[in-house]
């Protein structure tokens, strides 16, 4: 899964279309994510998941950067921001790995693409940052999606539902966290941190509802969730580097895409028509809105 908006701040160069493909790369990884979740949600608990997804997540960024940076990893100029955006990162996915082990991972991605405008509004309220114009109609909008998906008679999980809508919360107060520490840690030492502090999170719990993998193949998916994760991120930092926020803002809405499309190949699932209106009104409202960032009021 990965969190709402921007990476931390980074120096940008004028590589835009290598930006953009890294990011749509990088929503494919999280939706690859997603759906090894739901294949291993029918055997074990989302906490033990969420574990194994941050283990192997730290395993991976230590294998590739351990050596070259070292303690430079670690590094903090902001230690209870750090711990905050962590704890945050743990919650939102405990509730959205639970969620999509109830509901199609489309619907459950669609509404989790609600963040952004929550993140939007939460700069507003708590970081004193201008609105966008249309931001109030934008969010009634998103939120008129998430009922489309919801509708009396849809079928959907309503846990399930209020569950993506809790990560939402959760991936979005994560990403205003992020806002907070960016420029004053390095981007690779804040993806770490964040990872320690959400594993340390789970690792107080996880033992009461572990158990060990039942098969070589699901051990081989409890890895291929660290390696998505941790790839993905990675795919996200470098893209954030080729190219500036407001460039890439609209093409973060590629993981509901990706996650129509491992929904179907994995589980043939696919939305009806008015969840795929929902997910269309949501996912299209967030892009017209990352738009008027770009350009301005």
């Amino acid at each position: 899964m990965s969190a709402a908006g921007p990476s931390p701040a980074l120096p940008v160069a004028p590589h835009p279309l290598l930006g953009i493909a890294l990011i749509v790369g990088a929503s494919a990884c999280f939706a690859m994510l997603d759906a090894l979740i739901k294949l291993l949600a029918e055997r074990y608990s989302p906490v033990m998941l969420g574990w194994a997804r941050y283990f192997f997540h730290l395993f991976v960024m230590l294998l590739v950067f351990g050596h070259s940076r070292g303690r430079a990893l670690i590094r903090t100029r902001r230690p209870m921001a750090q711990i905050g955006r962590g704890a945050m990162l743990a919650l939102s996915a405990l509730s959205f790995f639970t969620a999509v082990s109830l509901l199609p991972q489309a619907e459950a991605t669609a509404i989790l693409s609600v963040a952004p405008m929550l993140v939007t509004a939460g700069a507003v309220w708590l970081l004193n940052e201008r609105a966008p114009r249309g931001t109030v109609w934008a969010l009634a909008l998103s939120f008129a999606g998430v009922l489309l998906i919801l509708r009396p008679g849809g079928g959907i999980d309503t846990w399930g539902a209020i569950l993506s809508l809790a990560a939402a919360f959760f991936s979005a107060s994560y990403a205003l966290l992020t806002r907070v520490v960016a420029g004053a840690d390095d981007p690779l030492a804040t993806l770490f941190l964040g990872a320690v502090v959400a594993l340390c999170c789970l690792t107080l719990v996880v033992p009461f509802v572990w158990r060990w993998p039942m098969s070589g193949w699901d051990l081989m998916l409890m890895v291929g969730t660290g390696v998505f994760g941790a790839f993905g991120h990675l795919l996200l930092v470098r893209a954030y580097m080729a190219a500036s926020a407001s460039t890439l803002a609209p093409f973060s809405y590629a993981h509901a895409a990706c996650s129509l499309v491992t929904g179907l190949l994995f589980f043939g699932a696919f939305p009806d028509a008015l969840s795929l209106a929902g997910m269309g009104l949501i996912v299209a409202t967030g892009v017209v809105m990352a738009l008027r960032r770009r350009t301005g009021p």
